[in-house]
């Protein structure tokens, strides 16, 4: 019987099934040596800004398609294939300015991700399909989509890998630009995640780690901040708004900031150990069922 632990939710939010890659063999199950490597990316639509003026004199790709972009999503797609379970944000769901491409169905298939799912929180008709994403080499046996308080067009992805006890929680997410909304969404966010003993928050937070940790809602579950490293401006990083935020009892691996500056954020990876069954001292195996 597969357990799972359900998201403290409130009406709106929806239950999901992630949808499968067609192009991408079945997936072999949680991996042989327990790692798992995580990475974080606000990929701004697949826009290359590689200076402060590029706002304004490449805005129009905001709105219009661009010739690049394709190329630009190809270079993140060869980034994205090293790694089991990605957090994005600022993707487009199919509009006139990605050429009506779902983009995170797009990078789901150029990474070989046998899992994606697409989190649309401003929908703009032809002109943008507002965003975050989800790519994952293992199948979630939870998925929730929630739109997160505050003005419409920020949301959170909620999901569950495994099972019971050592079942691992992970929420990604894109807050809000101002203190006082983030705060509402923070505790929004820390009131449905107590009942996981493992978990993991990932994506652009727009606030520095010690504001997290210490003076947010989340600062009771104590989490660890491994990567301190600013993630913003890519070409000349000064702030770190990017994280990956990780329960203690998940054994740390590598931690690293990409210098790849493909997007106006820096990617963040990082390599955890998946929580072992005391019992039996073996990583925890997902139920035939949930992994094809």
């Amino acid at each position: 019987m597969t357990v799972l632990r359900r998201w403290r939710q409130p009406r709106e939010v929806g239950l999901c099934d992630p949808q499968v890659n067609p192009h991408c063999p079945s997936p072999t199950g949680w991996p042989e040596d327990g790692l798992l490597r995580l990475l974080s990316f606000n990929v701004q639509v697949g826009i290359n800004t590689q200076r402060y003026h590029h706002y304004l004199t490449r805005s129009w790709q905001h709105v219009l398609p661009h010739a690049g972009r394709t190329l630009n999503l190809q270079r993140i797609g060869d980034l994205l294939a090293d790694f089991d379970l990605v957090a994005l944000q600022e993707v487009d769901g199919g509009s006139l300015r990605s050429g009506y491409i779902n983009q995170v169905e797009y990078l789901a298939q150029l990474g070989a991700f046998p899992y994606w799912y697409q989190q649309l929180n401003r929908n703009l008709g032809r002109l943008a399909q507002h965003s975050n994403g989800v790519l994952s080499r293992l199948r979630p046996t939870l998925l929730e989509d929630h739109p997160l308080p505050g003005p419409p067009g920020r949301g959170a992805i909620f999901l569950q890998l495994g099972e019971g006890e050592h079942a691992l929680g992970v929420v990604v997410m894109h807050l809000a630009l101002g203190a006082r909304t983030r705060t509402r969404q923070l505790a929004y966010i820390r009131e449905r995640v107590g009942q996981f003993r493992h978990l993991v928050l990932m994506g652009d937070m727009n606030t520095h780690a010690v504001d997290l940790l210490e003076n947010s809602p989340l600062r009771d579950l104590d989490l660890l901040a491994p990567q301190v490293c600013a993630t913003f401006p890519s070409w000349r990083p000064q702030r770190c708004l990017d994280h990956i935020l990780l329960t203690p009892g998940l054994e740390l691996g590598r931690v690293e900031v990409l210098s790849e500056p493909i997007s106006d954020h820096l990617p963040v990876s990082v390599e955890i150990r998946l929580p072992r069954a005391p019992s039996s001292g073996k990583t925890p195996i997902l139920n035939s069922s949930d992994i094809g």
